[in-house]
């Protein structure tokens, strides 16, 4: 069983609005994300909150997915992944792995969260992250293996650090709409 983790958590400084209620297609980049995760057949499907909880929480589905407040999301990335792994731990003892998303990213497909898992499957790897603009990225995929690593972040450290760290144990699946993610009143624009 693999488990979804969504960051939503920053604060999203620099499009001076919570970006994660942004509209696109008729529906808020979070509602995109949190439908996206759901359709996949991953379970469960944990929403991590933190600078706009109040603002943002109304939009989430309560009753199909956890919602888990970050607390300490000034820190940064890696209060919001220890805080999901913490919570699928938690609700899902037995899941074998998780995939970390972000809500800015929306050409996320459920067809590329299955291929993220397929990869996991054909090559063996513990950690099958996307491919886009000679970067690997999120969404990524996590062997429960390395849950351990992901609690230990520190910081602004993101699961890129296990990407590098570990390098012989990832494998990629190709995603060039990845590069596409809504950071400023520009990308949203463009998108």
């Amino acid at each position: 069983m693999t488990g979804i983790i969504i960051l939503a958590a920053g604060a999203s400084t620099r499009m001076g609005a919570p970006k994660q209620q942004l509209i696109y297609q008729g529906k808020t980049l979070l509602q995109h994300a949190i439908q996206t995760a759901l359709s996949s057949g991953c379970t469960p499907v944990i929403v991590v909150l933190g600078a706009h909880a109040m603002i943002i929480s109304p939009e989430v589905p309560k009753e199909l997915v956890t919602m888990i407040e970050n607390r300490d999301w000034e820190e940064g990335m890696s209060s919001s992944i220890r805080t999901g792994i913490s919570a699928l731990q938690e609700k899902a003892p037995l899941a074998t792995g998780a995939i970390l998303m972000v809500c800015d990213q929306p050409h996320v497909s459920v067809e590329h969260l299955q291929q993220l898992m397929q990869q996991k499957l054909d090559t063996g790897k513990g950690i099958v992250a996307s491919y886009y603009k000679n970067t690997m990225g999120v969404p990524v995929l996590f062997d429960k293996l390395f849950f351990p690593e992901l609690l230990a972040l520190k910081g602004q450290e993101g699961a890129k650090k296990l990407l590098v760290q570990f390098e012989q144990e990832v494998a990629a699946v190709p995603f060039p709409l990845g590069e596409v993610d809504v950071d400023t009143r520009e990308d949203y624009e463009r998108l």
